[in-house]
C-alpha cells in the first residue's frame, strides 16, 4: 500500500526535496517488496493482497483531501497518516507472531524503520 500511496500523490508534489524523499522511500519499499516475494516463493506461497476495504478507504481519503487542497502540506499529512498506520499494523503483527520466520520479521522491522524515517523526514512539509 505504501508504494501505491506514494504513486498516487507523487505528481502533485511541488517541492523537489519532498519529491526526492518520496522517490527514495518508494524505491526502498520496492526492494523490500522483492525480498518479500522471494521469501514467499521459497515457501511456495502467493501471499495476499492488502485488505480491499483498507485500500478503498485510503484511496477515498487521498482523493477527497487532494480535491480540496493539492498542497505539499496536504500530501505530507496524508503520507504521515499512512506511515503511522503502517507502523502500527506491522508492530501489531510482530507482537502477534513472535515465532514467525526471522527473515520475515527482519523485513517487517526494516519496513517499520522506513516508515518511521519517512514520517520524520517529511515533518518539515506539514
Amino acid at each position: 500500500m505504501g508504494i501505491d500511496a506514494i504513486d498516487e500523490v507523487l505528481n502533485y508534489v511541488s517541492n523537489s526535496v519532498f519529491k526526492n524523499l518520496l522517490i527514495v522511500c518508494k524505491n526502498s519499499h520496492s526492494k523490500l517488496e522483492n525480498e518479500i516475494q522471494e521469501l514467499l516463493n521459497s515457501y511456495h506461497d502467493e501471499g495476499k493482497e492488502p485488505n480491499p476495504m483498507a485500500k478503498s478507504m485510503s484511496w477515498l481519503k487521498t482523493n477527497v483531501k487532494m480535491a480540496f487542497d493539492e498542497s505539499d502540506q496536504t500530501i505530507a499529512d496524508l503520507i504521515t497518516d499512512g506511515c503511522n498506520m503502517g507502523v502500527k499494523s506491522l508492530s501489531k503483527y510482530l507482537n502477534q507472531y513472535k515465532n514467525a520466520n526471522e527473515k520475515a520479521k527482519d523485513i517487517a522491522k526494516n519496513l517499520i524503520i522506513l516508515e518511521e524515517n519517512l514520517s520524520k523526514d517529511i515533518r518539515q512539509f506539514l
